[in-house]
């Protein structure tokens, strides 16, 4: 009887220490949507690093993120390509086809949509905290977001929130594939406004560019 008595406490135990990670969880991410809904726009330089240790495949460049996430706008300057959305339409540049894909954003719950990036926990996930860690004397939340459909590529998200500032610093995606995908912010500029043309593709400043439209 004790033994029986002794593992349900544990269980008991167990869950009420879940519960509380998961409280935990949407506090921080509570303050850290309250921040970032103060700003009406932002810039952030980042490194975007592609990892897959089965496969031997590690590749990692710098980019830079301009973004309107209120108006689902947003900018993306990698080495080798441009993202670009004005709200309704996205076009991907690739530099070196000297092309531009043009297709209607993706605001599907399935879609990474980069305008989001910073809000990707507010709908269709549960979150857990797991636990501080110290870098550089600074301190940093750690919290796994699990989407709740399973139709999606990938199963996991883990984020790293500066515990100070209340600003996500990393984020890992983690998909069916093998793949990793880290994001990490090395600078953040909150901006009044960005112009308008950052979030639009003329064609007319690239000459000899082809136009794919896939609409």
């Amino acid at each position: 009887m004790k033994k029986i008595i002794i593992g349900t406490l544990l269980i008991l135990l167990n869950g009420l220490n879940g519960m509380a990670q998961v409280d935990q969880a949407k506090s921080i991410l509570a303050e850290v949507s309250k921040r970032y809904k103060t700003y009406d726009a932002i810039k952030t330089e980042f490194t975007y690093t592609i990892d897959n240790p089965q496969a031997k495949i590690k590749e990692k460049q710098a980019g830079t993120l301009y973004l309107q996430s209120k108006t689902n706008k947003y900018r993306v300057v990698l080495n080798n390509q441009e993202i670009i959305s004005d709200g309704k339409s996205q076009w991907t540049y690739l530099k070196a086809d000297k092309e531009v894909q043009v297709s209607d954003v993706d605001n599907s719950s399935d879609a990474l949509n980069p305008a989001k990036i910073f809000v990707i926990y507010e709908k269709g996930y549960k979150y857990l905290y797991t636990g501080d860690s110290k870098i550089n004397n600074r301190v940093y939340h750690n919290i796994d977001l699990t989407p709740i459909e399973g139709s999606k590529s990938f199963f996991k998200v883990r984020l790293q929130i500066d515990k100070i500032n209340k600003r996500i610093t990393n984020a890992v995606i983690f998909d069916k594939n093998g793949n990793h995908y880290t994001y990490e912010i090395k600078s953040f500029t909150p901006s009044n406004s960005l112009p308008e043309a950052t979030f639009a593709f003329d064609s007319r400043k690239y000459p000899g560019i082809e136009v794919v439209d896939l609409r």
